[in-house]
């Protein structure tokens, strides 16, 4: 019997190919009783991947890991290439891994430990982005990301807590959710697998060491996903688990960003904000009035006042990191709580 399956989708990948095998190859768990096995999902690539990976089929055969070569002749998108060398897959434990990215040689060996013990629990670790400094925001937000933090800060535009290319499980976890979302180009499958994982009461955990080189390039899948549906997505779930619950609320951001949120509210959720709350001086005391063009009329009078006077809770739609410190220093004078108080949404 299998222990651990290597999920990999593959489209194009021919650049990538040699080093990811490679950091495979360079795993300690290779050397021990544990069974392991790679399972390549070729997603209709037209360059050389084909030719490669059955270069590296048999240098893994060589070394007793089987290493199962499937796919398709047509391009089924991302959720469907993992779905596809799942499903093929013999292992107790799912560990993802892309092709652009490399391994650190004790990835696997940490987070099957957690996983073995924890077996209701998506396991992510810390990442080294290359090249370096591509994203010092993002990676600075995902690697220091607290324990509890992991299940709050959810409705960020950077999308799960846990970076996909460094998720392991129990394939418990994805039996569960019942696989990804096959909906294709530009549909963030792994948002909604997170979510789903979550609202089955799954639990998230990450290894504090930097297992994953997440290399960035303008060719990645996650350009394909559109902004747009994620937020709207994010949306969705905020009004039906917290929006729903609270009686009344305010909003941090009289700006657009604030302004566009509290637009696309369901009218039940709109009657609830009672104000919205910002620095700037000049919007400050002013009344936002929010028009339905359908209806031709205001259907909101919402007065804006200053942050020190805000009450929770929350829905607080300002990016971190981006001011200094300037707003972490301000939300931090108010004394609230992340979770019960406010939420991030942004």
């Amino acid at each position: 019997m299998t222990d651990i399956s290597v999920i990999i989708p593959v489209y194009n990948g021919e650049k990538w190919i040699n080093n990811c095998m490679k950091s495979i190859a360079s795993q300690t768990i290779i050397d021990t009783d544990t069974k392991l096995e790679i399972v390549v999902f070729n997603d209709g690539s037209i360059d050389d991947s084909e030719k490669l990976l059955a270069k590296w089929q048999e240098y893994f055969s060589s070394r007793s890991v089987n290493f199962v070569l499937t796919g398709s002749t047509l391009s089924k998108g991302v959720g469907a290439a993992k779905n596809g060398a799942v499903k093929k897959s013999c292992g107790t434990f799912l560990c993802f891994q892309d092709i652009d990215d490399l391994m650190h040689q004790d990835r696997i060996m940490l987070q099957w430990k957690y996983a073995n013990i924890n077996r209701n629990t998506l396991v992510g670790s810390r990442v080294c982005r290359v090249p370096v400094n591509s994203t010092p925001r993002f990676v600075g937000w995902a690697n220091s990301l607290t324990p509890e933090q992991l299940k709050l800060q959810i409705y960020m535009s950077n999308g799960p807590t846990l970076l996909m290319p460094t998720w392991f499980c129990h394939k418990s976890v994805y039996e569960k959710v019942g696989g990804f979302n096959e909906s294709g180009l530009g549909t963030p499958e792994d948002l909604i697998f997170f979510y789903n994982h979550v609202d089955l009461g799954g639990d998230l955990h990450r290894i504090d060491e930097e297992l994953v080189i997440y290399t960035y390039h303008v060719s990645a899948t996650t350009f394909s996903v559109k902004r747009e549906l994620i937020w709207k997505i994010q949306l969705e779930r905020l009004q039906a688990i917290v929006l729903s619950k609270w009686t009344n609320f305010m909003v941090w951001n009289a700006g657009k960003s604030g302004r566009k949120f509290v637009r696309a509210l369901s009218s039940e959720n709109l009657k609830k904000v009672t104000a919205f709350c910002d620095v700037d001086v000049k919007k400050i005391g002013r009344t936002i009035e929010l028009y339905c063009p359908i209806k031709r009329a205001v259907i909101k009078k919402i007065p804006v006042i200053h942050f020190t006077s805000a009450r929770p809770p929350l829905v607080i739609c300002v990016k971190l990191d981006l001011t200094k410190g300037q707003f972490e220093n301000n939300l931090k004078s108010l004394n609230l709580k992340e979770g019960e108080d406010y939420i991030l949404f942004s």
